[in-house]
């Protein structure tokens, strides 16, 4: 079991849905950070910046 809070209204349940108004519930806590989660696609980021600064130069 998990607390959930609800899209529309905002009530807290541990349901997956509101027992108030029935939209979806999800989880209140921001996603986790993980510095090895970053490292590992830390290339392909990079390589994006790269690509979108190229872009505008070229504009």
């Amino acid at each position: 079991m998990s607390l959930h809070k609800c899209l529309k209204c905002g009530t807290y349940t541990l349901q997956e849905s509101c027992p108030k108004c029935k939209e979806k519930a999800v989880s209140p806590a921001p996603a986790k950070f993980s510095i090895e989660h970053s490292k590992k696609y830390g290339k392909y980021r990079r390589a994006l910046m790269k690509k979108m600064k190229q872009e505008q130069e070229n504009k």
